[in-house]
């Protein structure tokens, strides 16, 4: 295990993540396996924090996916099943009720894109290079690649990144609907990502949390399940306070004062 793989900073009611193994453009080792859920964890049961920054250190980009050195060559396919379903550290997105942002610059590679992926909204700089690399190394994608991919941007155009290996940079990323904020710089986007969590930060948490529950259930559910759980949510935020408090600062004319009540 390496000390300080990922870092966890907060400035107000902002949480970042940093993937901190800069000389391996940040490649993922089972550190960062077990420190980014942890790191999720920690930020997700902290009342204070409102939306999460997930970034890599360096200038050489966000994460170059698995570290090639670190194999197990003596496991058998039945072992490294089992190993990732009992395991799957990426499924820790899946448990956050605090919204996650990816700022990607520089190298955004297989398990790199994944983590990208996993996270509620991307955001990306024009230099920034994304690939799904895993079938040119006769593996595929393993920690959500092949699911979410096509969620994202349709069918055909996920296939043609995971089955030609081709490298986008952040244009490209931004045309096919893989990011949806698009900076020249690095600079610029870590600036942008902070000033978007900040401006999500300042909504009442509890509306925050339910509308991501119910967008990411529109993948599960059929469109009448959807409508239910929609409805059910609306209602249930009908009786917090903090909707009371948005509906009387509105007419007050003053900033709202949201406690997640």
């Amino acid at each position: 295990m390496e000390p300080g793989a990922v870092l966890i900073e907060r400035e107000g009611a902002v949480g970042r993540i940093i993937l901190n193994r800069p000389a391996r453009i940040n490649a993922i080792d089972d550190s960062i396996r077990q420190g980014l859920p942890e790191a999720l964890r920690t930020l997700d049961r902290d009342t204070s924090v409102r939306a999460i920054v997930i970034r890599g250190n360096g200038p050489r980009g966000f994460c170059a996916g698995a570290d090639i050195r670190e194999t197990r060559a003596e496991e058998s396919p039945v072992e490294t099943h089992r190993r990732m379903n009992l395991d799957p550290w990426i499924d820790a997105f899946e448990r956050m009720s605090t919204p996650t942002i990816a700022a990607v610059h520089g190298v955004c590679m297989g398990g790199g894109l994944e983590i990208a992926l996993a996270c509620d909204i991307r955001m990306a700089s024009a230099e920034a290079v994304f690939a799904m690399p895993e079938t040119g190394l006769g593996l595929i994608p393993g920690a959500g690649g092949t699911q979410r991919l096509p969620r994202l941007i349709g069918l055909g155009p996920a296939l043609d990144l995971m089955l030609t290996n081709a490298r986008i940079d952040g244009r490209e990323a931004w045309r096919l609907n893989i990011v949806t904020h698009l900076h020249e710089t690095p600079e610029a986007l870590f600036a942008a990502a902070d000033a978007l969590a900040h401006k999500i930060a300042s909504k009442p948490p509890t509306a925050t949390s339910f509308a991501r529950t119910a967008a990411h259930a529109s993948a599960e559910l059929s469109l009448k399940e959807g409508l239910a759980l929609e409805r059910h949510l609306y209602a249930l935020l009908l009786t917090t306070e903090d909707r009371l408090e948005a509906a009387a600062a509105f007419i007050e004319k003053r900033e709202p004062r949201f406690t997640s009540r």
